[in-house]
């Protein structure tokens, strides 16, 4: 009688890891959610959304679910950072959308749904992937499919807001450049430590820039090896600037204006309070804070900063126009060639 039922225990064991591989080939290791599931949890707690646009005859489609989104890191990212999304772009449902009905188009079956016309307009690839900033401000669509290498970079340009300040296609450029590419040839750009600052300028005067990151923000890693190292910007930062790396997870305990800085709990997470001081209580990781020759802080720049971005910017302040002119004289005249 044990053999026997030891017999149907195995069984049941086969049968249940047969279940979980044709789940994960179906699924993957992503928590998918409805768009409606996704839209009311958005209601209470924002993320931006991902929505996998497939259908059930794709064959990429499956081999993505199989590979990519069976990726453990790949699915603990989206699983934590986005309300991921599985839609089927030939289905019958009518489907709301930010406070809009789509029906389908016809109930002919491999017809686009309304909603895929939306999303892909005439360009009808599978699959393709949608990301939904979380109050429906931005969209970025990609077509094709994408490795675990390939969708790192979209992970992070989206969870990390570089979108607000960067181009997709130049920011996963630099994001190879910083994780991948050990033949990216960089620009030695010289950095001192906060608490050399003032000892520096009573030696040698200059205008200071204090890049604020932390261990977990990878656009601020980005911005250290690629954006401070670009040839274009490590000269001029090493000749006009000093360049402080500060950790925003720092341990120390720093002096700044006579008064004592150093790591507290900011919203149940450890952070230095100086990163709070510099950016007037606005930290958003990375920041990037200009300040003056008497170390006061003049203006401070969120998110992630690209070279292209940063060279004009820099200008801006090293040569005082910011004292005389608004930015956008400056970069009229910057783009035209005046300011140079």
């Amino acid at each position: 009688m044990l053999r026997k039922w030891g017999y149907f225990i195995y069984l049941g064991i086969y049968f249940n890891i047969l279940g979980a591989l044709a789940q994960t080939e179906s699924h993957g290791l992503v928590n998918w959610l409805s768009l409606k599931e996704a839209q009311e949890k958005n209601k209470l707690a924002a993320k931006p959304f991902l929505i996998d646009i497939y259908t059930d005859w794709c064959g990429w489609c499956k081999h993505m679910m199989k590979t990519t989104y069976s990726n453990p890191n790949i699915a603990a990212y989206i699983n934590q950072n986005f309300y991921p999304v599985q839609f089927n772009a030939e289905t019958k449902d009518t489907i709301e959308y930010n406070g809009k009905l789509y029906k389908p188009l016809s109930l002919e079956p491999k017809t686009p749904h309304e909603l895929t016309i939306k999303f892909l307009g005439n360009s009808l690839s599978y699959p393709s992937t949608m990301f939904v900033t979380n109050n429906f401000e931005y969209n970025l669509l990609t077509q094709g499919f994408y490795d675990e290498k390939k969708i790192e970079p979209l992970l992070v340009f989206i969870t990390e807001n570089a979108w607000r300040t960067g181009i997709y296609d130049e920011f996963a450029k630099h994001f190879d450049h910083t994780f991948y590419d050990t033949t990216f040839k960089k620009v030695p750009v010289k950095t001192v430590t906060f608490s050399e600052l003032e000892k520096l300028q009573k030696k040698k005067p200059k205008k200071v820039l204090v890049n604020i990151s932390a261990s977990f923000c990878n656009t601020g890693r980005v911005m250290r090896k690629t954006t401070f190292c670009d040839t274009a910007i490590a000269d001029y930062i090493n000749k006009n600037y000093y360049l402080v790396d500060f950790d925003a997870e720092s341990n120390d305990t720093l002096m700044y204006k006579n008064q004592k800085y150093f790591k507290q709990l900011i919203n149940n997470y450890p952070l230095h309070s100086l990163s709070l001081a510099l950016t007037n209580n606005r930290l958003t990781l990375p920041s990037l804070v200009v300040m003056d020759e008497q170390l006061n802080p003049i203006e401070t720049l969120s998110f992630y900063q690209s070279p292209q971005q940063l060279v004009p910017i820099l200008k801006y302040f090293a040569t005082n126009y910011y004292k005389t002119g608004n930015w956008k004289s400056f970069i009229a005249e910057f783009q035209s060639g005046k300011q140079k």
